[in-house]
């Protein structure tokens, strides 16, 4: 008989999370989700519920798992400010004493182990677009480092294991994405302009709205992670994982204004401190490792997110 792939995904009931566990089930592997539902949540990966090859665990990564895997994807961490600000310290201890637990399993197992680090590593960058080897411009003492520096730590404490224990690791970093399953109160641009635009609330953008994010549909997201877990153990990573078309928040605003057909105006706050001008990823090496580019445009991408929350709405 064949043995299933057993595969830990944690941060698996959030939004990246559950399409991934579900993409893993898919594939016919033995999938054990783990999430502390801080920001996760169950309806995200209700379907999965009842899967004989799937298995839901509420546990926090700061705490050791005791778990026999082949592989694991570590996901867990609060991923906007709103929610990573809630509580910083906890979400330093959730990059550092999460990786540190899981690196642990890792070894014990030997277990291939992927870490999902992000573009906030790069801090406000001052090249553009962003390769992997710029090595940031960070804030180490503003509110978004407990994010931004937790990562970079994670990302430290992965490639010491490679290093020093010959740990197989794989590390990407992912720029902005979106899709359907996006926590409605979690701040990001483009969940809070879709509500807002679907409740005919004016629309929040801060400082001119003219700083710019490039935007992955998180199908395309996932295809790349799943590639990219699938290389020797040879590519270890650093790797972009987003999309290059880059777009400024004024004309994404616009766009889910049109989309939806909504009358709501737009609406202007300051601008939150070391908040990133401009946000690109350079997928060459992605490209060149993967075959790997993003498919799906920012309109597909939108309705299908839109007709989401419309859903999601009632």
């Amino acid at each position: 008989m064949k043995t299933r792939k057993r595969v830990l995904v944690t941060g698996g009931a959030g939004f990246l999370g559950s399409h991934l566990c579900e993409r893993l089930i898919g594939q016919g592997c033995d999938v054990l989700c783990v999430d502390n539902f801080f920001t996760g949540q169950r309806e995200n990966v209700a379907h999965l519920i009842g899967n004989p090859y799937f298995e839901l665990m509420r546990h926090d990564v700061t705490f050791p798992l005791y778990v026999e895997v082949d592989e694991i994807y570590n996901l867990a961490c609060p991923a906007s400010p709103i929610h990573y600000q809630f509580d910083p310290v906890q979400t330093t201890k959730t990059s550092v004493h999460g990786a540190i637990n899981l690196l642990g399993l890792a070894k014990r197992t030997k277990a291939r182990i992927l870490q999902a680090s992000t573009s906030e590593v790069y801090g406000d960058p001052t090249i553009h677009p962003q390769t992997e080897d710029y090595r940031g411009n960070v804030n180490p003492i503003g509110p978004r480092a407990c994010y931004d520096e937790g990562k970079r730590c994670a990302e430290t404490l992965f490639f010491d294991y490679h290093r020093q224990f010959a740990l197989d690791i794989k590390v990407i970093r992912i720029f902005n994405t979106y899709g359907p399953r996006m926590h409605p109160d979690d701040g990001r641009v483009v969940s809070n302009f879709i509500l807002q635009a679907l409740r005919g609330q004016p629309i929040s953008l801060y400082g001119d709205g003219l700083q710019t994010r490039s935007f992955c549909y998180v199908d395309d997201l996932i295809d790349g992670m799943l590639a990219f877990m699938a290389t020797p153990p040879s590519e270890p990573g650093p790797l972009n994982l987003g999309n290059p078309h880059e777009i400024t928040i004024r004309a994404l605003a616009e766009k889910i204004i049109a989309m939806t057909g909504s009358a709501s105006d737009l609406v202007f706050h300051p601008l939150p401190a070391d908040d990133p001008r401009q946000r690109r990823p350079d997928i060459t090496k992605a490209r060149a490792l993967l075959d790997w580019a993003p498919t799906i445009d920012v309109e597909d991408g939108l309705g299908r997110t839109i007709e989401y929350f419309r859903a999601r709405m009632g």
